[in-house]
């Protein structure tokens, strides 16, 4: 119950905050499933994206190393179980680990596509977990992913542009 529109009651405030190891666990998963999603693509895809796909799958598998170990590090245990703000991004995010199905033969418009907002939303996630945690280890891992996707977007930007524009890749 609120006192006044717009306000919210403690028990509201605290079920929209997660604790950073829970938010480290679903950004593991959120890259895992992006490193999965690359992988059986590449098979799939026109050789002329095979190369993007392949670097895509080994960077999304070095940011899921990133954040097992962290989680690891026994000096961020108790740092581990702070709560935070949970972003707007978060159930877009989140929903990002169940994967689309674009069947045997992928159309590269379309994996282009998908492969876009994923990192768009990946970049906006990540920026908005940096300003909501303290300056340390985690803050700097999120802002470095921030960074990372906005590069993986630009780019896809690029072969993006290069494949609608130029008649193909």
């Amino acid at each position: 119950m609120t006192d006044t529109e717009g306000d919210k009651t403690a028990y509201e405030r605290i079920r929209e905050k997660k604790t950073l190891k829970d938010i480290l666990a679903v950004a593991a998963s959120f890259e895992e499933s992006a490193r999965d999603f690359y992988r059986d693509l590449a098979s799939k895809v026109s050789k002329n994206l095979r190369w993007l796909v392949e670097e895509l799958a080994d960077e999304e598998q070095r940011h899921a190393d990133l954040f097992s170990k962290l989680a690891e590090q026994p000096d961020l245990e108790a740092r581990l179980k702070t709560l935070v703000e949970v972003p707007a991004t978060d159930s877009r995010f989140s929903d990002c680990i169940h994967l689309p199905d674009l069947g045997e033969h992928p159309d590269d418009q379309a994996i282009l596509q998908y492969a876009l907002g994923r990192e768009d939303i990946a970049m906006k996630h990540y920026r908005s977990l940096a300003q909501r945690t303290e300056p340390g280890p985690i803050r700097d891992l999120f802002l470095f992913l921030a960074q990372e996707e906005t590069e993986h977007k630009r780019e896809l930007e690029k072969v993006y542009y290069e494949l609608i524009h130029s008649g193909g890749v």
